[in-house]
């Protein structure tokens, strides 16, 4: 068996070992493209993630190796405050998943040659002999508990970066930045940090006429998921358009159920949600960063609603809302007649996005490898 630590060279495949953080499915999704890229670099490519992850990803590359990595399971609370305090409660245990997944990384290596790592957030996921990307757009964590604590956290979270070879943030550097201060602080971690832009699995649409009137896309932890969906379903009843429900729920049976005026997908596959989106003149979702890039790719016109609590969808809904990207209202002033009626009147500013600088950033890697 060969070193760890020994690229493949000439024609040989490089062997790109990447995991994604399981924070709901965004982090996911969003290495799609990336592993399309890869792909196409032609890597061999093994994922190590969780049943849930699995179930979605298996549908877009089933013919990928896949190893079971266990995530961290976190629990959100049914109040703002609550799932600060939650988060905060259980910051040991995700202290214990960094170790764990670490552990599992440098036992599986000894078992598996590898040349290329690539954690989305898994802060555990890199080993020293090994190239190890970490993937983020949070270099400036908003906590929710104010400056000092940002800054604390910052700097906790530079230190685990930078046990990695390199960084790359899926955002555009300087003032077309979509995530603003979380992708642009003013200072950046001590290793080499590049830019992808924007990263979005989808393809442009082709037609300009919506045939739905409303999407809504649910995402995110338990139990806000559903209490968002349980609020939207009872507005729903009162509405006469045309709508579509997507829940995010890879795993669920039952795939497709049908209401008066709309259709109920537990989970839709990333062709069939891109053409819900190019379809919809209105789309209502959590204000995730993935699903952020993937609206604005399509340039579609969408109503945030942050999950409370989660400071980092609170900044960015109140980011993009400035930007006129979006427009945003909290979950707990959510009307979706009046909110309807506001983005109606909003003075949305979008425009094209160059979604494609990351295929250069992942050949140069490739490229050093196979050099290596």
């Amino acid at each position: 068996m060969r070193e760890s630590n020994n690229f493949n060279t000439g024609s040989e495949k490089p062997i790109v070992l990447l995991s994604p953080l399981d924070w709901g499915l965004g982090h996911t999704t969003r290495c799609i493209p990336i592993i399309h890229e890869l792909l196409h670099q032609g890597c061999h490519i093994i994922i190590a993630c969780n049943s849930t992850q699995k179930a979605l990803l298996i549908q877009e590359f089933p013919q990928l190796q896949y190893e079971h990595l266990s995530g961290y399971d976190l629990t959100y609370s049914k109040t703002r405050w609550g799932t600060i305090v939650r988060i905060l409660i259980q910051t040991p245990k995700i202290l214990t998943k960094i170790n764990t997944e670490n552990s599992w990384l440098n036992n599986f290596l000894k078992s598996q040659a590898v040349d290329l790592i690539i954690s989305d957030n898994r802060f555990g996921f890199y080993a020293p002999r090994i190239p190890s990307v970490f993937i983020t757009h949070q270099l400036y964590i908003k906590t929710g508990l104010g400056r000092f604590a940002n800054r604390l956290v910052q700097w906790l979270n530079f230190r685990r970066i930078e046990r990695f070879s390199t960084c790359w943030v899926p955002d555009y550097q300087g003032k077309d930045s979509l995530a603003g201060l979380l992708s642009n602080p003013r200072q950046l971690p001590a290793i080499p940090v590049r830019y992808l832009g924007g990263l979005s699995r989808f393809t442009g649409c082709e037609s300009l006429n919506p045939s739905i009137d409303l999407l809504i896309i649910l995402s995110g932890p338990e139990p806000q998921r559903s209490l968002f969906e349980d609020l939207i379903l009872k507005q729903l009843e009162d509405q006469p358009v045309k709508w579509v429900l997507v829940r995010g729920l890879p795993q669920a049976a039952d795939p497709i159920a049908h209401a008066e005026n709309g259709t109920i997908y537990n989970h839709a596959p990333a062709s069939l949600l891109n053409s819900l989106i190019c379809a919809a003149e209105w789309v209502i979702s959590r204000s995730g960063y993935t699903t952020v890039m993937d609206l604005l790719k399509l340039g579609k016109k969408s109503i945030l609603v942050p999950t409370p609590g989660q400071a980092e969808q609170e900044y960015l809904a109140a980011h993009l809302y400035e930007q006129r990207l979006a427009y945003s209202v909290s979950q707990s002033r959510l009307s979706l007649a009046e909110a309807q009626a506001a983005a109606r009147q909003f003075p949305f500013r979008l425009h094209a996005f160059n979604m494609q600088a990351y295929k250069e950033v992942i050949g140069e890697m490739i490229r050093k490898i196979r050099k290596s």
